[in-house]
């Protein structure tokens, strides 16, 4: 990915545009073949060379065109004939976000294929949810799993959404209107590059489609946050229901040799709030003057390569710690049995209903005894079980039978299916 945004790299795909349109020239009789095969065979450049003589015109696509056609010779008079810089940007630009775009999605697959597998793997996984931070009631750590991959994959569909949006070129010259530059040429060179033809350009291709990559960037960010925070959480020490890999030799802490942090979920919080920081200049980036200036152009210096290198390696990183990560059940079961059985509350409370009980007087019974059992920290079933009310109603092998959280996975083949099929 860093190859792909390197200052050499950019100029390659410069000249990659410039002599494709040659090509185009040439088949519309514009440039004879022999010069065509010169341009060909020497169109190149130094990088130094550009920059030295950038410093003179102030303009980078005017120092790169004078580097290459003194390379060429004589024949590179028909280079960037009747093209602006922004056919040749613009087009190059394009290009490149689509190129990162694909390597970003590769990225992404890999994690979808780990969240799928570890999906599967801790299914049967019992655990305390969680609403608030306060626990509610039994779900499976796989359901987690599921929920990540579910979002993943809304990520990677927004992926292949906005790279079709950016995957477009243009040489319409300086308005767009390709007064210098026939359409032919156009058609060529996107073809070329795998791009489509632009459905209407001015002197740029419209901002709104390369905003849709940054934005489909930051959502990838938000989502890559949501996995990350969640597992910070898990690993505090209150918890420890899973714990970051940890090699031979490394070290938590200068000061205290016990500690085994979070940080790799840590660092994908931070970095997720630096990849998100990029939507809104991409976003900006849309209103031009008249609809062409180049307000954009410095904006775009940074942020292309910078959130596309960034998200690459977050993906790449996520997909490290999830790998590795180390889920302990004898934790989850421990967690889910913290609070005295109060966690089947909803269960009793629909079963006194169903039993003949109002809603209010059978809520009133539950809290009143679930409470206290909290307060006291005496088992919520051996109070219901000393409740006349109750046992009136419910049995006490009733009772034990509600206490059983095998009834909150009865459906998890249903999510299962729903999110893998």
């Amino acid at each position: 990915m860093a190859g792909l945004w390197s200052e050499e790299a950019q100029f390659r795909t410069w000249l990659d545009v410039e002599v494709l349109a040659c090509e185009a020239w040439a088949k519309l009789g514009k440039i004879p073949a022999a010069d065509l095969k010169t341009i060909k065979e020497k169109a190149d450049f130094k990088l130094a060379d550009i920059l030295d003589l950038e410093k003179e015109t102030k303009h980078d696509v005017a120092a790169f065109v004078s580097v290459v056609q003194k390379q060429i010779g004589p024949s590179g008079r028909f280079v960037h004939m009747g093209m602006t810089s922004s056919d040749v940007v613009d087009t190059a630009f394009a290009y490149r976000l689509t190129k990162s775009c694909d390597l970003v999605i590769r990225e992404l697959d890999a994690v979808l294929e780990t969240t799928k597998k570890n999906a599967l793997r801790d299914k049967p996984h019992v655990m305390i949810g969680r609403t608030h931070g306060i626990h509610a009631e039994p779900t499976s750590m796989g359901a987690k799993w599921l929920l990540w991959h579910d979002c993943l994959r809304r990520a990677k569909s927004r992926l292949v959404s906005a790279r079709k949006e950016i995957a477009v070129g243009k040489l319409s010259g300086a308005v767009g209107t390709y007064a210098f530059l026939p359409p032919e040429v156009e058609k060529h060179v996107c073809q070329a590059l795998g791009l489509e033809v632009d459905t209407l350009s001015t002197q740029v291709i419209a901002r709104d489609r390369f905003a849709s990559y940054f934005v489909a960037l930051g959502q990838l960010a938000s989502v890559v946050e949501l996995i990350a925070v969640e597992l910070r959480h898990l690993q505090r020490t209150e918890l420890s229901e899973v714990r970051e890999g940890f090699t031979k030799g490394q070290k938590g802490s200068s000061a205290m040799p016990h500690k085994r942090n979070p940080i790799s979920s840590e660092n994908l919080t931070g970095l997720a709030r630096l990849l998100r920081s990029y939507v809104i200049p991409a976003l900006e980036n849309c209103a031009l003057w008249h609809e062409r200036d180049i307000s954009h152009s410095s904006v775009e210096r940074v942020i292309g390569p910078d959130a596309s290198i960034l998200a690459d390696y977050i993906l790449a990183r996520l997909n490290s710690l999830l790998s590795g990560l180390e889920i302990f059940p004898d934790r989850m079961k421990a967690n889910l049995e913290q609070l005295q059985g109060v966690i089947y509350s909803q269960r009793v409370l629909l079963a006194l209903i169903d039993a003949g009980c109002t809603r209010d007087e059978a809520y009133e019974i539950v809290q009143k005894n679930a409470l206290a059992a909290l307060d006291r920290r005496v088992p919520f079933l051996d109070l219901l079980k000393a409740e006349a009310k109750v046992t009136k109603l419910l049995g006490k092998s009733e009772l034990d039978e509600i206490f059983q959280p095998a009834h909150y996975l009865a459906h998890i083949d249903y999510l299962y299916k729903k999110v893998l099929g």
